[in-house]
């Protein structure tokens, strides 16, 4: 099946337009025309190769919202019309423990992510996925999902992983009323776990380097702020947190975050950080305080997240921009300069191309 979208031909290129192939429809596949996209950080790294192991030509996207346009001849969970998402999975070997508890994304034998990942069942020149800058998608039904007809799809769109990322934890460590529950750095991820933290009934405080996020955080949903760098601040909130939400995507030291943690409190990393410091085991032996990590959640638990939204009417804040404008929004996007989170209209797609000229093709 025919596809258009935009692709990076190589590290230091653009994002251009670019012609593909999406397989046929099988009897369990959905096709889905793309209405929007989210734009992911590790849309830019891996575009960008600074994780190494990008495939050129390379399709971005893993924050996909849009309409049913065919089914396959078994699917039983959509028909033409539904509004739909795939997220950052788009299948896993299906057999091992994980994926038989819901928990594709720690798949024992390796996921198949939505873009960049090894084409495991082909029907098409590709050796390897596709993601969501582009006018449409098939994707077995097993790793589509609802979304709620009510939430603005656009802003619903990061939902399949900023959301889930940050939802899981939450869900994971129990996080409810009577909790103090703080979160660590405000951005696309940050904004999400306030978000959730108050819908799940928790005290929430921001913890940021930056006083002036404090107004923003407190409009997301934040009761209180408190600023890392404020050392009297920090002393004053030692060992008062249930739960850390630790958002922060770059390397740091952890031993100012696990101070402020109760006996038995655990910090949570979902930053895709390379380095972690701490310099003492004190932080973790005297209050049997614990940091872990978490991986963005399985499709029961993304659906889940999905629904939660629905209820709570909980979206992204984003900044909606048209496809000719994607690789400035990848600029201000390392910048730090969104609130919080960029969505691509799939509408300008056509507009983009013929703005830029040449088109690739696979």
């Amino acid at each position: 099946m025919k596809a258009f979208g935009f692709a990076a031909q190589s590290a230091e290129s653009q994002l251009v337009p670019f012609s593909f192939e999406r397989r046929e429809l099988r009897p369990e596949d959905v096709s889905i025309d793309i209405q929007f996209c989210g734009i992911c950080h590790s849309d830019i790294h891996s575009a960008r190769n600074e994780w190494g192991g990008t495939h050129y030509p390379f399709v971005p996207g893993h924050e996909i919202v849009g309409r049913v346009s065919a089914v396959g001849d078994t699917v039983t969970k959509y028909k033409v019309g539904d509004l739909v998402g795939v997220g950052c999975l788009v299948d896993s070997c299906r057999h091992c423990t994980s994926c038989y508890d819901g928990l594709e994304q720690y798949c024992e034998n390796g996921f198949t992510a939505t873009y960049n990942s090894e084409d495991t069942i082909g029907g098409t020149a590709h050796d390897f996925t596709f993601g969501g800058y582009a006018n449409k998608i098939i994707v077995d039904e097993r790793f589509v999902l609802r979304i709620p007809e009510h939430l603005d799809p656009a802003a619903a769109a990061p939902l399949l992983c900023a959301g889930v990322t940050t939802y899981s934890p939450l869900k994971h460590w129990k996080v409810g009323a009577g909790q103090k529950v703080g979160i660590i750095g405000l951005g696309g991820l940050g904004h999400m776990g306030v978000k959730f933290a108050h819908a799940m009934g928790a005290h929430v405080v921001m913890i940021t380097t930056s006083p002036a996020k404090g107004h923003d955080a407190k409009k997301l949903g934040a009761h209180d702020v408190l600023i890392s760098k404020d050392a009297d601040a920090m002393a004053q909130a030692a060992s008062s947190f249930d739960f850390l939400l630790n958002t922060i995507p770059v390397g740091h030291d952890t031993d100012p975050y696990m101070n402020l943690l109760k006996r038995d409190g655990t910090m949570v990393i979902v930053g895709a950080v390379e380095t972690l410091t701490h310099t003492s085991g004190v932080p973790f032996i005297f209050r049997r305080r614990s940091m872990a990590g978490s991986l963005i959640g399985g499709l029961p638990e993304t659906q889940e997240m999905l629904d939660f939204c629905g209820e709570h009417n909980i979206v992204c804040d984003i900044e909606t921009i048209a496809m000719k404008d994607v690789n400035a929004a990848y600029d201000r996007t390392v910048a730090g300069d969104v609130k919080y989170r960029f969505v691509i209209d799939m509408a300008t797609l056509g507009d983009a191309a013929a703005g830029l000229g040449t088109e690739h093709s696979s």
